[in-house]
């Protein structure tokens, strides 16, 4: 199974779904073996133990598996999650969201925030705190901003940006008031705007050099604010402690020390078990095994903004017939594909209806059942009318040549396999034999951008709440990240018109609306999320599974 991480899309290395699962934070659980034996509802639910700052002790340590990245510059194109995780903690976190992808101004940073639209251009006045100020002294003004806008606009390809996406469509970014406010411009429209300042860059460090180079395997305290500092960054066993910020201007840090150890995911587990971390995923079945029921901990588990698609290849001489495609999708039981990836999790989800929203977000609705049901008879009836007649064995015919479809599977993962297997059974009675190749793990970037397969499951991890504004990503015939191939000049032209929407609502109403007619290429089959599970020990305050929302490092802590 391998995912792509987040649009626009970088390719990723193969995980098996359920080590997707990312970490993030989590809700109450009664204590005991048992707590979790019910599956949870949902995806919508986020599980956290969500605790108000005044319920939380002062003082404690929190430990964690992590370590700092080769690139710990969140904007440079090498950094990973990882690498934004560990920024967090000692640097701005200007713009949060709630689990299900609400915004959320950090009053820290941000005290005051305009967006307004005039003449088809969309204006937006960040007013900054007047006591924010970086670590080495530099006041965080409209500069900071500006720099950060300059850097990942990509109109210095020396940058080494991670995406210029949004960055790009910004005209000016000026000195309001006063050096305390910043005035941002943009050429047209944009929805997510947010997503470009959820955290922002010291003037010092976006420079060229220090921009691709100051963070490799560095930590740069004095650039950075916030609650917490750095107190120890080993780059020998690649441990990392945040202690209190002595500088910091707003609500005090309740942890004396956040602690990330440099360990194998494989030791992760143990090191749980003996107590020498408060926190792990539970990937699969079996490191949720090995968990539950421990003295002191619960299971906190949640949805994830992950989502598995089966991508047919509209190009493939025998998928180049939407009515062949349509009957395939038709003979997949997507609720048994579900049972098989989330069995021995305690899982359940709805069926996911959307490649760009998730069924715990606002505006979401459920596409894929207004253009498809699970129906092998109409399948088998529509084959008919196309030509396609049994075989002697079971398969269908048409001019001589059987009706096979290819199967590229990656790897040697037993549930993968499981699920190969699994759609070749659903598939047969309908008279269509899938054929399963197996391919190299290695392989995977090559078999996606020369479309070698028919079909294909892949997974995407959203970074930010804004689905809507991945629509092109998916479903445009012109773009090298829909790895289908499906699409038309009237379709993109369609897509392309909703990112000229201004009001996230509105936007997501037009975005279904084109969806629908996206699916009804056939070349794109929603299957599942999956969960994000973990084990925490019991009065960890805000940590879990929190979909979208990352806490604020003051915010987390001990229960009183």
């Amino acid at each position: 199974m391998h995912t792509r991480l987040a649009l626009p899309v970088v390719l990723i290395a193969a995980i098996s779904v359920t080590a997707t699962a990312c970490q993030s934070s989590s809700g109450k659980d009664s204590a005991g073996s048992d707590a979790r034996d019910v599956p949870s509802a949902a995806p919508a639910a986020a599980d956290y133990n969500p605790t108000p700052y005044d319920k939380i002790k002062d003082g404690g340590t929190y430990t964690t598996v992590g370590t700092f990245d080769d690139q710990g510059n969140p904007f440079n194109v090498n950094a990973t999650l990882t690498a934004s995780r560990v920024w967090a903690w000692y640097n701005a976190d200007a713009i949060t969201y709630s689990p299900t992808g609400k915004v959320q101004y950090n009053p820290d940073y941000y005290s005051d925030v305009k967006v307004s639209v005039e003449g088809g251009n969309q204006k937006v006045t960040l007013t900054i705190n007047p006591k924010a100020v970086f670590n080495d002294g530099t006041p965080i003004d409209w500069t900071a901003i500006k720099a950060t806008w300059k850097a990942n606009n990509g109109s210095d390809k020396a940058y080494a940006a991670s995406s210029t996406d949004g960055y790009d469509h910004i005209t000016s970014v000026e000195k309001g008031t006063n050096a305390k406010q910043a005035v941002i411009t943009f050429k047209g429209v944009n929805a997510s705007w947010s997503s470009l300042f959820t955290t922002f860059l010291h003037p010092k460090a976006a420079t060229v050099d220090n921009f691709d180079k100051a963070y490799v395997k560095k930590a740069h305290p004095e650039w950075g604010a916030g609650p917490y500092t750095i107190g120890t960054w080993d780059t020998h066993s690649g441990n990392i402690t945040f202690v209190r910020n002595p500088k910091w201007w707003g609500k005090r840090g309740k942890l004396d020390r956040r602690v990330y150890v440099n360990l194998e995911s494989t030791a992760a587990v143990n090191a749980f078990k003996n107590g020498q971390l408060d926190y792990v995923s539970a990937v699969d079945a079996e490191s949720l095994k090995q968990v539950k029921g421990l003295k002191g901990t619960e299971i906190r588990s949640g949805g994830s903004p992950f989502e598995y698609s089966l991508y047919f290849n509209t190009k493939s001489p025998v998928l180049a017939d939407n009515d062949v495609r349509r009957a395939v999708q038709e003979s997949i039981d997507r609720t048994q594909i579900a049972k098989i990836r989330f069995q021995g999790l305690d899982y359940k989800e709805p069926l996911p209806g959307s490649a760009v929203l998730y069924s715990f977000q606002k505006g979401y609705e459920d596409n894929v059942s207004a253009v498809l049901k699970y129906a092998p008879d109409d399948a088998k009836k529509a084959l008919d009318a196309a030509g396609w007649k049994p075989g002697g064995d079971g398969i269908r015919v048409k001019n001589g040549k059987k009706l096979e479809v290819g199967y590229t599977l990656l790897g040697d993962d037993p549930l993968d396999k499981a699920t190969a297997g699994a759609f070749a059974a659903m598939l047969k009675p309908v008279g269509i034999s899938l054929v399963i190749k197996k391919a190299d793990e290695a392989d995977f970037s090559n078999i996606l951008s020369e479309r070698k397969f028919d079909l294909f499951l892949s997974g995407n991890r959203s970074m930010d709440p804004f689905g809507a504004r991945y629509l092109c990503d998916f479903y445009c015939s012109d773009r090298a990240s829909n790895i289908t191939g499906a699409g038309s000049p009237a379709l993109d032209k369609e897509i392309r018109a909703t990112t000229k929407i201004a009001d996230l609502d509105q936007q997501a109403a037009a975005v279904n609306k084109v969806e629908r007619k996206a699916l009804q290429e056939y070349a794109l089959l929603p299957l599942f999320s999956g969960p994000s599970t973990y084990g925490v020990k019991q009065g960890l305050a805000n940590v879990g599974a929190t979909i979208f929302y990352n806490p604020l490092p003051e915010t987390v802590g001990w229960e009183k």
